[in-house]
């Protein structure tokens, strides 16, 4: 396919392949025609896709012509990288500067780019919460922008920039409004609802790059929030003749200690934690110690200045958070020899970006299982007041995921770790 069929400006297509673009991207091919022809659109692809350039080249298309006074295209994004990301695909696409791009952010006095807006710009591409301030102060005028664009909103949500992206939205009313993401999630969709128009359409692309190397098993339980772990944790790992030995992965020592004291721990040592913030606490210092110990069950680990751990042999890895360097998790999950072993993930809905970004590096997709039936699954929102020297009704039951086996659920054998693992978790849970 040619640059031909998006129907770009010459100028255009003779930038773009000056840029070396010689052939359109998945998601530019699917969703120009729609942004050129007033459609609200969200847009999903992963990193690397072609998001920015697909609406660099849709808002200059869009314009068509340079210097009015108000801006008349807003673009969101969630960091100072971004802005600059962004300015410079501008500054390839945009041929001889004929459209003034003014970008915004926490490194200017808001005084001088109070100034600099109201001296006349075409395009602002701003961090959310710094364009509100200069809205606030009446500096942005939001009544002449045409096209309104939030870029990267998975990570804006991730920073916890929703109000400024609505308030700013719903003041530029007249708008169309265009959203890039690389996952759709409840968050994102909560902030986009209320200026999305019904008709927008929603176009993702689901490009997977080449697969590098051969990987365990892989599964992926998405939850809502933090609470809903712990539960989810609980309840699988309370199946101690299948989770016969586990490491669990965590981001902090912290987080360690919050998931130690999460379980009932109904035999001595039967759940501890690698090298233990406090030294009253169940531990090992040395995972073989951990390997060789039959009584051991569950192993909680941090990554946090951990350094290598040789986890061959042990059948089953959960990842109870994401690491911030997928490197560090696809390192532990790329298999070795003839080992079988389970990989799980527990992903809430913030951190399905990261589980993208994995997807992309492993060149497969993980596999999403469904949530166990008695999972309890916990709304963070509505968590009800006790009231003084009112009693915690759960804490007789810490984890608030322990419920009696059904009869369906009673386990009348005993595998070994190994041969567990090659059933590949009861057949992705079909316990057959």
């Amino acid at each position: 396919m040619s640059l031909d069929k998006l129907k770009l400006s010459k100028p255009l297509v003779a930038a773009m392949t000056d840029a070396g673009f010689l052939t359109p991207k998945e998601i530019q091919a699917r969703t120009m025609s729609r942004i050129l022809g007033g459609q609200d659109v969200i847009a999903v692809g992963p990193e690397g896709a072609g998001k920015t350039t697909t609406y660099v080249l849709a808002t200059l298309m869009k314009l068509k012509y340079a210097f009015e006074e108000a801006p008349r295209a807003l673009i969101l994004v969630p960091d100072i990288e971004h802005v600059d990301h962004v300015l410079e695909q501008f500054k390839l696409l945009n041929r001889n500067s004929t459209f003034r791009i003014l970008g915004i952010d926490s490194r200017g006095v808001i005084e001088t780019q109070m100034n600099e807006i109201t001296d006349g710009c075409d395009i602002i591409v701003a961090v959310p919460d710094r364009a509100r301030a200069l809205y606030l102060k009446l500096a942005l005028n939001t009544n002449k922008i045409q096209l309104f664009i939030v870029d990267n909103a998975e990570l804006i949500v991730k920073k916890g920039l929703q109000l400024p992206v609505v308030e700013l939205a719903n003041s530029a009313y007249k708008s169309q409004h265009v959203v890039f993401t690389e996952v759709l999630h409840d968050k994102l969709n909560h902030m986009i609802a209320p200026f999305m128009k019904d008709s927008a359409a929603t176009i993702e692309v689901d490009e997977i790059g080449e697969k590098q190397a051969e990987v365990y098993q892989q599964m992926l339980y998405q939850v809502p929030n933090f609470r809903t772990k712990l539960n989810l944790l609980t309840l699988l790992l309370n199946d101690a003749e299948v989770f016969d030995k586990v490491v669990v992965f965590v981001n902090t020592r912290l987080t360690a200690q919050t998931v130690y004291k999460n379980f009932n721990h109904k035999k001595e040592g039967e759940i501890s934690i690698y090298r233990s913030l406090f030294f009253d606490d169940k531990g090992y210092d040395d995972i073989e110690d951990f390997k060789a110990n039959a009584e051991a069950r569950v192993l909680i680990v941090a990554n946090e200045n951990l350094g290598e751990l040789d986890i061959q042999g042990i059948p089953f890895i959960l990842h109870f958070e994401l690491p911030e360097q997928k490197e560090t998790l696809i390192q532990r999950i790329v298999k070795h020899g003839d080992d079988d072993v389970v990989a799980i993930t527990f992903s809430t809905d913030i951190e399905l970006i990261e589980v993208r970004k994995i997807e992309q590096a492993i060149g497969q997709k993980l596999e999403v299982m469904e949530l166990p039936e008695d999972l309890k699954i916990v709304d963070a929102a509505s968590k009800p007041k006790k009231k003084k020297g009112e009693e915690d009704e759960d804490t007789s039951e810490r984890g608030a995921a322990f419920h009696e086996k059904k009869a369906s659920n009673q386990k009348n054998y005993n595998y070994s770790a190994g041969a567990k693992a090659k059933m590949t978790y009861k057949n992705k849970k079909g316990l057959s």
